[in-house]
């Protein structure tokens, strides 16, 4: 099949696409390189472009049989402090892109989703039956995306796949793409820059939760992991499969201690730490109940916390090696996007470089 991956220069949409070529199918990049980068695009063909842009959308879904979309702005954070940033993007730009994809006549569509959907939850491990409560604006815009598609499911005879992430992290097993955020706010990225001296310290939020270190626990999937499950229920849908939500987790939990043990072991350096109080709305533990994608699309997660960090370790080492040692730079720096000038921040709305709850 042809398919189209908008947000396909970011961190998830380029190691899906790399899967859906090892699968043998086509396929076409869609970003507008707010948060994307060309790098991570290389050997594919890519457009540059808006997700709200119907007109630019018409002809190239016309020539589609499915759409993976992985467009989103992904700081919880900043939801909070910018909602209105996060609504227009993420939910009214969704809404356009799926209004261009049915008036194509496109009726496959898997969508990047998160676990975020579920807020605080009540029960662990999380199961997609738990309430969706989301708790901030990030959470709230994933899961108004999931009710449009709902609904267009049954108005539109729309197919589609809500893939509902854990924490998503590690790199592609080549090192030729990887984790790149500018700022870079997730856990295992952080303490490998800090590993790398891109860094001065760690920091850790909580250190008395009710788990058995006092960290928080977290369900880390590898991305790779991820990718093979957006293509098998790419092949879920050709087979005729129903709409369905589903999680995707290892099922089982590390806390940040254990995270930071690993990367310790992994990288050789004693990794410099400071703790901090808990940020509000923290759980102790988010762990995904993923019984149902493995029953569903025949998906099972083979890569430990161990192979996380070592390739997240190997892209970051591979990256340094290609364009010289800058310490003084965040990792992001490493990589200039060609369409903006040196010093400037990229503009425009739409960040085409989906992740995940952290």
């Amino acid at each position: 099949m042809k398919v189209l991956v908008t947000g396909g220069a970011g961190y998830i949409g380029s190691h899906v696409a790399r899967e859906l070529v090892r699968r043998g199918h086509r396929v076409v990049l869609y970003d507008n390189l707010c948060t994307g980068h060309r790098n991570l695009a290389a050997g594919f063909e890519l457009i540059v472009g808006d997700i709200r842009d119907s007109e630019k959308l018409a002809p190239i879904l016309r020539d589609v049989d499915a759409v993976m979309h992985f467009a989103a702005f992904i700081e919880v954070g900043e939801s909070v402090a910018h909602p209105q940033k996060y609504f227009e993007n993420n939910a009214r730009g969704s809404l356009s892109l799926l209004n261009s994809v049915l008036d194509a006549g496109v009726r496959r569509f898997i969508y990047s989703s998160t676990a975020a959907v579920y807020g605080v939850p009540t029960d662990v491990p999380i199961s997609e039956t738990a309430p969706r409560q989301p708790v901030n604006p990030y959470g709230h815009s994933k899961l108004f995306v999931e009710n449009v598609l709902e609904a267009c499911g049954v108005a539109h005879d729309l197919n589609f796949v809500s893939l509902r992430y854990f924490n998503a992290a590690g790199a592609d097993e080549s090192g030729e793409i990887g984790e790149m955020h500018e700022p870079e706010t997730h856990l295992i990225p952080s303490i490998l820059l800090a590993a790398a001296g891109l860094r001065p310290e760690i920091q850790i939020f909580g250190q008395d939760y009710p788990t058995p270190d006092g960290t928080c626990v977290r369900d880390f999937i590898h991305v790779n992991d991820l990718a093979a499950a957006h293509v098998l229920a790419l092949d879920y849908l050709a087979a005729g499969g129903k709409s369905c939500a589903l999680n995707l987790g290892t099922g089982k939990g590390h806390s940040v201690r254990e995270v930071l043990r690993t990367a310790e072991a992994v990288t050789g350096c004693k990794l410099p730490k400071r703790f901090l109080p808990r940020r509000p709305g923290d759980p102790p533990v988010l762990v995904a109940d993923s019984s149902r994608a493995r029953q569903v699309l025949e998906w099972v997660p083979t890569r430990s916390l161990e192979d996380i960090v070592f390739t997240a370790w190997n892209w970051i080492q591979r990256s340094r090696q290609r364009l010289g040692e800058q310490s003084q730079f965040p990792l992001a720096s490493f990589f200039p996007r060609p369409d903006v000038p040196a010093g400037e921040k990229p503009g425009g709305s739409g960040e085409l470089s989906k992740s995940e709850l952290r």
